[in-house]
């Protein structure tokens, strides 16, 4: 059989067969003296178990182990792992279903989609124009699911929901056109960081997913005197959250 012909046999592409010739996977067959490849009935047999293994959801790689064990017990081990792997995603995909679930029973808002727990916070927060509560917004909605999931969200209601934070907001947005030296910066610092109740402090886990140059980007997502305010709160968060843990 020529390359064409054992590919059209098998079910796969002449393609394929030479990518797995180039990796090893599949041994090259004798060639005639015009230079063809000839294939006999156990290449086949081969090629086919190959492609069986690939629909199965194992990668090239794993394949490769299951074909280097004539037992077949490393093919039982594959398998089970694959099953295992194959339960998380269906478990992730139920997840993401239930989220969906979520949105489409209820209204869209610009931040959607949101986390039930997430868009539940947002909804009892009183709306306010304030471009910092916005702001505030729309860095929530990208570090959800990474910053702490309910347990977070559920210890900052309290804070969203007190009517005392609307004033701080105000207050930072007065900043916006305002230098990095601004005298009014270290007072709203300090109002802002102590408004931070510290069940939400205790709720941020201890170890979590660094993001290389997260904070500078957030800090460049602010003007030189909110970014100054930004700065010293996270810095005066950090140092009570030590003293905690300590």
């Amino acid at each position: 059989m020529r390359i064409g012909e054992i590919a059209a046999l098998v079910g796969v592409t002449s393609r394929a067969v030479r990518h797995y010739h180039h990796i090893g996977l599949l041994p090259e067959p004798r060639r005639r003296a015009n230079g063809y490849r000839v294939y006999g009935l156990r290449d086949a047999v081969l090629l086919a178990r190959i492609r069986r293994l690939s629909e199965l959801g194992l990668s090239l790689e794993e394949v490769r182990d299951v074909l280097a064990d004539d037992a077949g017990r490393e093919l039982a081990e594959v398998l089970e792992e694959l099953d295992a792997d194959l339960a998380r995603q269906e478990r992730e995909i139920q997840r993401r279903r239930s989220v969906l679930a979520g949105l489409l029973a209820g209204p869209l808002t610009p931040d959607a989609p949101l986390s039930p727990a997430l868009a539940e916070l947002l909804e009892a927060a009183p709306a306010t124009p304030s471009p910092a509560a916005a702001k505030d917004r729309e860095h929530l909605a990208l570090l959800d699911t990474a910053a702490g999931g309910d347990a977070l969200y559920a210890a900052l209601r309290p804070l969203a929901e007190d009517p005392a934070v609307l004033p701080l907001y105000e207050r930072l947005d007065a900043l916006a056109g305002a230098e990095a030296d601004d005298p009014r910066i270290a007072a709203l610092a300090h109002d802002l960081a102590a408004a931070v109740p510290d069940e939400v402090l205790a709720a941020i886990p201890e170890a979590g997913p660094v993001v290389t140059g997260f904070e500078q980007a957030l800090l460049d997502d602010y003007p030189p005197a909110q970014a100054e305010v930004v700065r010293r709160v996270m810095r005066e968060l950090t140092a009570r959250m030590s003293r905690r843990r300590a």
